[in-house]
């Protein structure tokens, strides 16, 4: 029987999900930081880990290549996107103007459940940060679910779209920054600037919120541009 046209470009249901997953996880650990700038992705070892075949794989990093989280080097070989200083301060001015605008929203339209996500995200960055000795891929992960947990607070899918498409590109070259250089965490600036933004949101100050999470972007910026490991 031939299919409807409106078919034609539909994929079965169970590619879909495992394209769709491997997509998720792949994004998952480029935001959180766990893949660096310039490290290669074997498309074979990825559908080993991930206890998939590779197809899907594939999927996910041709969606990821379009997304310009990942490149295809002459040879042919896929990497974590390469990032030079001044498309990081493009994206940094991208993100204070759009996670700000999300943070202000989210200032009015959280919800009490909201608040306490929030809470509970910034509770435990500041927890890791004042440990004796700690766990940066942690610190990390706590740092990802207080700014996910913030803009989620704007109940604005679009919006929360955006910004993942936005910590794609930026996530490896901020978080991995972080594990790198410990020293960051101990300083305590972003526990600070994540306080201001918990009290803004519980006050329903949209403008102190957005001002807290653009300080937060900001700092974080000068101290990886200031280090120098990014060419222009």
């Amino acid at each position: 029987m031939n299919r409807p046209a409106a078919f034609e470009l539909v994929e079965p249901l169970d590619r879909q999900t495992l394209g769709g997953r491997t997509y998720a996880q792949l994004s998952e650990l480029l935001m959180s930081g766990r893949m660096a700038p310039g490290e290669k992705i074997s498309l074979r070892q990825t559908a080993e880990v991930l206890g998939v075949s590779i197809m899907p794989v594939r999927e996910a990093v041709s969606r990821l290549v379009a997304d310009g989280a990942l490149e295809v080097t002459p040879n042919r070989a896929v990497r974590v996107r390469l990032m030079t200083a001044t498309q990081f301060r493009d994206l940094t001015q991208a993100r204070i103007a759009i996670e700000g605008h999300a943070a202000a929203t989210a200032a009015q339209n959280r919800h009490a459940a909201d608040v306490k996500a929030i809470s509970r995200a910034e509770a435990a960055m500041r927890s890791e940060s004042r440990a004796a000795k700690p766990d940066l891929p942690r610190a990390v992960e706590f740092n990802k679910s207080f700014h996910f947990a913030v803009y989620e607070a704007s109940h604005s899918p679009i919006l929360v779209d955006i910004i993942r498409a936005l910590w794609l590109k930026v996530g490896p070259v901020i978080n991995l920054d972080l594990r790198a250089n410990p020293e960051r965490l101990a300083k305590g600036d972003a526990v600070r600037f994540h306080a201001r933004v918990l009290a803004a949101i519980k006050a329903g100050d949209a403008a102190g919120a957005r001002d807290g999470i653009a300080a937060d972007i900001k700092n974080a910026a000068e101290v990886i541009l200031s280090r120098g490991g990014l060419a222009e």
